[in-house]
């Protein structure tokens, strides 16, 4: 599964940074040495510390300040021009520089543990996809609007159960880490569900009561500000007997069948109310049964995907951009075409590509 991990903060920096101070230092030199004795350029190398302290920690901020010092005082930097009072600032200089690179590296190793911990804490949430799950051939992707997070609002899963493979793929009201509780019980619903459940529809009313709940005890508490929580899903069931896929749509987009052509149909789906809505009598809608033949690869995704524009503000046209292939590939194809169509994507993204490699139903 792609998830687009960024580099945590405070990793070790790399060397080109580090030798930025030295040659900083070194270019300060030369030119002190090139320009005529009557110009004083002294005073750059005050500025020489606190850069240091940006890169580097006590060790190396007092490396390259001591290092300077000694410039300082050789006859050839003109230690003529050095008085005790630009010797004793500069000692201070040095000082402050130093406790500020302490101060920085125990920040950084603070940010770390917490982004260590957010990251184990969201991938508890949404664990990597594994390539097959029974007999289906698995792909997702999933980026998140939110920088610096692995979870948004959308949600997607492959679970083995006593009645055959399924799947969801969902999308949570809001995005960011106040979506990812909603993500969380939903999936954790979902995961029982799978082994409880008979039917989708039975999944489905599970799902729905899990957010009603959740609705109702958010509505008593201090989040009661945030808004609506609902939100759509797909939900997907590959029978062990090989039959026809069943798909059950919540309010959410229909998944795409593509061929290994090139050939892409959308599924004809009956439209459901979503999850959260909290209606007296939730009745999910019949399932539509998809027959694949060898090759096809179904492609669910969230509307993050299909409403992205361009420059032109033109909506990202999946169904005639995406091209066939096995689902890990053709996940990161679609993922690649639409940043390049699209630039910045401003909303949570998630790809489910599965495949039955002897087809379903046929």
């Amino acid at each position: 599964m792609d998830r687009g991990v960024r580099m945590l903060p405070g990793v070790r920096t790399p060397r080109w940074v580090r030798a930025l101070p030295w040659a900083f230092l070194a270019l300060l030199v030369v030119v002190q040495l090139l320009t005529p004795a009557s110009l004083e350029l002294g005073f750059a190398f005050a500025v020489v510390p606190p850069l240091t302290s940006l890169v580097y920690g006590m060790l190396g901020t007092g490396a390259v300040s001591g290092t300077l010092g000694l410039l300082l005082l050789l006859p050839v930097i003109r230690a003529d021009d050095v008085s005790y009072q630009d010797l004793m600032a500069y000692g201070m200089i040095t000082l402050a520089s130093v406790v500020l690179a302490a101060l920085r590296v125990r920040r950084d190793a603070q940010l770390v543990s917490v982004r260590s911990v957010a990251q184990a804490a969201q991938l508890a949430v949404l664990p990597p996809m594994p390539e097959r799950v029974g007999p289906v051939r698995c792909g997702a992707l999933y980026r998140a609007a939110e920088r610096g997070t692995l979870v948004g609002g959308d949600l997607y899963d492959v679970r083995s159960g006593p009645y055959g493979v399924r799947a969801v793929v969902g999308d949570v009201q809001g995005h960011g880490l106040r979506a990812v509780g909603t993500v969380a019980s939903l999936l954790g619903t979902f995961r029982e569900a799978v082994l409880d459940e008979p039917d989708l529809a039975g999944v489905a009313r599970r799902l729905d009561r899990r957010l009603t709940v959740d609705a109702a005890d958010r509505d008593g508490s201090s989040r009661r500000g945030e808004g609506e929580l609902f939100a759509t899903g797909l939900l997907l069931e590959f029978p062990p007997d090989g039959s026809a896929v069943r798909v059950v749509s919540c309010g959410h987009p229909p998944p795409l069948v593509v061929g290994p052509g090139g050939g892409v149909c959308e599924v004809a789906v009956q439209p459901g109310p979503p999850w959260g809505l909290g209606l007296a009598d939730f009745r999910p809608p019949p399932a539509s049964a998809v027959e694949l033949a060898p090759g096809d690869v179904l492609l669910a995704h969230t509307d993050g995907v299909t409403e992205a524009r361009n420059a032109a503000g033109v909506f990202y046209p999946l169904a005639d951009r995406v091209r066939p292939g096995p689902p890990v590939e053709l996940v990161r194809a679609v993922w690649k075409d639409l940043s390049e169509y699209a630039g910045e994507v401003g909303d949570d993204v998630a790809l489910l590509a599965l495949e039955v490699p002897d087809g379903a139903g046929g």
